[in-house]
């Protein structure tokens, strides 16, 4: 009896050990989406395309930024192995200025927190309209 229960306790300790090694990689196609240079009021949304690399289902169990100008949206469901996957961002086109921000990914992945980066430029055609006008008016005076 002994026997069968040290067999039995054997197999399964060996196939715990085989289950813990199976584990999600995350995989970003690029971890920087360069926005360029864009008008105030453009479209803010991007996405970031990534692969589950590992042997284990991947789950993202949350995305954040650290600014409510940009608003990261997670994939609902489990990314199986092979398969890919998208994280969609939002940032808020109506502020002007350079874009820099850092987006920080959560999951079961073999690195259990990534950053990835959004940055570009946001300009305003009609103050540059306004400014390039009043520059000609003192060129004219």
């Amino acid at each position: 009896m002994k026997r069968i229960v040290a067999i039995l306790f054997v197999g399964l300790f060996t196939f715990a050990l085989q289950a813990q090694e199976k584990t999600a990689k995350i995989e970003f196609k690029s971890e920087v989406v360069d926005y360029g240079t864009i008008e105030k009021g453009a479209d803010g949304v991007r996405v970031f395309e990534f692969t589950n690399t590992g042997d284990a289902p991947l789950i993202i169990t949350r995305v954040y930024s650290s600014c409510g100008c940009t608003i990261p949206k997670k994939p609902e469901g489990p990314i199986l192995p092979g398969k890919t996957g998208v994280i969609e961002v939002k940032y808020d086109t109506k502020r002007v200025g350079p874009i820099r921000k850092t987006i920080t990914v959560y999951s079961n992945a073999d690195e259990p927190t990534k950053a990835i980066k959004i940055k570009g430029n946001i300009t305003d055609p009609s103050k540059e309209k306004s400014i390039m006008l009043k520059d000609k008016s003192e060129i004219e005076s």
